[in-house]
């Protein structure tokens, strides 16, 4: 009987043993979550979700599973608009955004015209800590209640319609354009079209496709990756790759909940941001070079690329300098008072221009 009472004693002891150890052997990353967030795409563009998720993948790695950030691609979450108010009322903590006036005050740096027009000109002006669009930008999102995680771009815009071949502003003659609410680069249209006849229509983005296949516009500035992704190549016959702006979405993330966040898990999230970001350029690169090749070979489809001196044209006609003066100047003025900024930022602008163009 004593033997059998020491067996028992004796198993009883292994089993809490090994409960103990198996309580200690649990990884920290196995624990639920201690802070659950939610990331909504604003747009159908899948070669950009491939990053946003791959940001969500490397913050739960880098947070060793302290925050977990469930993806909602592809608008299921609502329109822009609904998720940029959604982010700052912090219902949504996460989403990706084109930084329209109308929702960003000082949003207007985004698609100023004949600013930025290469790849290695946009990774210098919007990176961070130090790119100066990125500088007024972020703080144009503070102002808004938000702050900017990483920026997304594809590239260059050029000018799409059903009418004509556009190799010259005059061109432009009676057709009737798209534009939204990104003023920069309305007034720099509207102004490359002046004397024209050309007028414009202001059409919500994801509208876009049924406003062109109806006729309800003859055309619209669009990137190589919507024509693809967004089939805007199906409703559109003329596409001139006039390069004269340049795209850029910011992911921005809810300020106060930012603020929040411990200093460690901040400091996993803008990495993972960075890794996220440099990711998307590389991955919008080869996506650009592989839709222009595949557009070229659309039988109904066809591509101008307009000399140097036919892009001056344009460049002139559109009066960039301006366009600064009148959107950009009030609202620099009055965030950095005193400072010259619209010099300042166009001075540095020319200098980040001259740096890639040497190389």
């Amino acid at each position: 009987m004593k033997k059998h009472g020491s067996l028992f004693k004796g198993i009883v002891s292994l089993v809490l043993l090994a409960g103990i150890a198996l309580a200690f052997s649990v990884s920290p990353a196995a624990a639920a979550p201690e802070y659950k967030w939610k990331f909504a795409q604003t747009t159908v563009r899948p070669t950009q979700a491939i990053s946003m998720k791959l940001f969500c993948d490397l913050v739960k790695k880098y947070t060793n599973g302290r925050m977990e950030i469930k993806f909602y691609p592809d608008g299921l979450m609502g329109s822009h608009d609904e998720i940029f108010h959604a982010v700052q009322d912090g219902s949504i903590e996460i989403g990706n955004f084109a930084p329209y006036v109308n929702l960003v005050p000082g949003g207007m740096f985004n698609w100023m015209p004949w600013t930025i027009s290469s790849w290695e000109e946009a990774e210098i002006a919007f990176g961070q800590p130090n790119g100066i669009l990125y500088k007024v930008l972020e703080k144009a999102y503070n102002e808004v209640g938000m702050h900017i995680l990483y920026t997304n771009s594809q590239g260059p815009y050029g000018l799409g319609n059903n009418v004509r071949e556009i190799r010259t502003p005059a061109d432009l003659k009676n057709l009737k354009f798209r534009v939204s609410s990104s003023l920069g680069s309305a007034k720099g249209l509207m102004n490359m079209g002046k004397g024209t006849g050309m007028t414009v229509e202001t059409i919500a983005w994801g509208e876009l496709y049924n406003a062109l296949s109806r006729g309800v516009v003859d055309g619209c500035w669009d990137m190589w990756p919507s024509l693809i992704e967004e089939r805007h190549a199906e409703v559109l016959k003329y596409y001139t790759a006039l390069d004269w702006m340049w795209d850029g979405n910011q992911i921005a993330v809810n300020k106060a909940k930012w603020d929040a966040l411990p200093k460690d898990i901040q400091a996993a999230i803008t990495r993972a941001a960075r890794e996220a970001e440099a990711h998307q350029y590389k991955l919008a690169k080869a996506a650009v070079k592989d839709m222009e090749a595949r557009l070229k070979k659309m039988p109904n489809f066809k591509i101008y690329y307009p000399t140097e001196k036919e892009r001056e044209m344009f460049r002139q006609k559109a009066q960039p300098l301006s366009i600064w003066e009148e959107l950009c100047k009030p609202w620099l003025d009055k965030a950095y008072p005193g400072q010259n900024m619209t010099q300042k930022i166009l001075k540095e602008l020319e200098a980040i221009r001259k740096q890639v163009h040497k190389n």
